[in-house]
C-alpha cells in the first residue's frame, strides 16, 4: 500500500475500529485510550501515513463561516434554533450558511458535499428522518472539521450534541392525560430509527406503567405528518377503536388530528383530549388551541454554537459532551383544565 494512498479509513479497517476513533487518536484526543492511541500511531508509522496536505492547508485557514444543516425550515422549532445559532455566531464574528435536507438522506449528503467543498470552520447538523449511514459526516471528521449535532443525532458518531429531554416531555404529557382521567391514549409516534421518536415513545409507555394503566400496543401508530394524521385519525375512528386522548410526536400531526376529529363531530377536549410536541406557532393558531410540550429551540441553537466554537478553539482539550435541555408542558384548550 503506497503511503500516498493510505487513509484514515484504511487504518480503521485494519484495526477494526471506526475512522472517527482513528482521527481522534492521531490528534491525541483525551476520550481515546492510550492503548488505542499507541496502536493507531504505530500502524500509521508502519504504513507511512501522511495527512492530506491540501486538506491540512485548508484547515489551517479560518473562514469564520459555519455550515448549518436542518431537516426543514418550515418548522418554528428549527427557525428558532437558527436564531439562537446566529446570535452566538454574530457575537463571536462568525457567519452562518444554512441549508435544509427536506428530510431526505440523499439531499443531506448533497448539502454536506457542498459544505465540504467550501472553506467552513465547523458544521451544525440535525439529521433527516432517512439518515442511517454517516459516511458523509465522517469526511468532516477526517479533515478535522468539528461537528455538533442538535435535536437529532447519530448515536454511533462520536461528536458533541445538544438534545431535548424527549423522554421527560413525553412522560409529562402522557401522565397529564392519565391524571385527567384518560385511559385509552393513542400515540402518533415518529420514525422508529430516530432516537427522539424512541425516547418519546418510552416516555409515553413509562407514564402508563408508573400510573398503573394497561398498555394497548394497538394505540401506538407511526404517523408524524399533518397529511398522514388526517388519514390515520380517520382510520381509527372508522375502525371503532376506543380512545379518549391522542398524544402526537409533533404539533403539525396534532393539527391533522384536531381537524379530523372536528370533521367527525368529536368534541375536543370533552370527548377526546389532544397533546402535541414542540410548541410550534401553529399551536396557538388552531382551534381549540393546542396543549403541547415546549422545546427551547433558541437555547438549543445558542448552546450548539457555543459548543462548536469551543471545539474549534480547543479541539484536543475537551471530552465529548452531551447537553440535555429540559421541556415544559404548555396547557391550552385541547385538554381539560385541572
Amino acid at each position: 500500500m503506497k503511503s500516498s494512498n493510505v487513509t484514515i479509513k484504511d487504518i480503521a479497517k485494519l484495526l477494526s475500529i471506526s475512522p472517527s476513533t482513528v482521527s481522534r487518536a492521531l490528534k491525541d484526543h483525551p476520550d481515546i485510550s492510550q492503548t488505542t492511541k499507541d496502536q493507531v500511531n504505530s500502524l500509521a508509522k508502519e504504513l507511512n501515513y501522511r495527512p492530506n496536505p491540501i486538506a491540512l492547508s485548508l484547515r489551517n485557514r479560518r473562514s469564520n463561516v459555519i455550515g448549518v444543516v436542518i431537516p426543514e425550515i418550515v418548522h418554528y422549532f428549527f427557525s428558532s434554533v437558527i436564531s439562537g445559532i446566529e446570535k452566538v455566531a454574530g457575537e463571536h464574528g462568525y457567519s452562518v450558511m444554512v441549508s435544509q435536507s427536506d428530510e431526505k438522506y440523499e439531499r443531506e449528503k448533497e448539502v454536506c458535499t457542498t459544505f465540504q467543498h467550501s472553506i467552513i470552520d465547523g458544521i451544525l447538523i440535525s439529521i433527516s428522518k432517512e439518515t442511517n449511514d454517516f459516511a458523509h459526516l465522517q469526511k468532516f471528521e477526517d479533515e478535522g472539521i468539528p461537528i455538533v449535532f442538535f435535536d437529532r443525532m447519530i448515536e454511533e458518531f462520536e461528536s458533541d450534541r445538544v438534545i431535548i429531554n424527549d423522554y421527560e416531555g413525553a412522560f409529562q404529557a402522557t401522565e397529564y392525560l392519565i391524571v385527567e382521567g384518560r385511559r385509552r391514549i393513542v400515540h402518533f409516534a415518529g420514525p422508529k430509527n430516530r432516537l427522539i421518536s424512541q425516547n418519546r415513545l418510552k416516555g409515553y409507555l413509562e407514564a402508563h406503567k408508573k400510573n398503573g394503566v394497561v398498555i394497548d400496543e394497538s394505540l401506538v401508530i407511526y404517523c408524524d405528518e399533518f397529511d398522514k394524521a388526517l388519514i390515520e385519525t380517520q382510520k381509527i375512528i372508522d375502525s371503532g377503536l376506543k380512545f379518549d386522548a391522542i398524544f402526537t410526536v409533533n404539533d403539525f400531526t396534532a393539527a391533522g388530528v384536531l381537524k379530523t376529529l372536528q370533521k367527525n363531530g368529536i368534541k375536543v377536549p370533552t370527548d377526546v383530549s389532544v397533546i402535541g410536541f414542540g410548541n410550534d406557532y401553529i399551536a396557538e393558531m388552531i382551534e381549540p388551541t393546542l396543549t403541547t410540550v415546549s422545546q427551547p429551540g433558541f437555547t438549543m441553537g445558542e448552546r450548539a454554537m457555543e459548543m462548536l466554537i469551543n471545539r474549534i478553539k480547543n479541539e484536543k482539550n475537551d471530552p465529548i459532551h452531551t447537553d440535555v435541555l429540559p421541556t415544559k408542558l404548555v396547557l391550552r384548550n385541547s385538554t381539560k383544565p385541572r
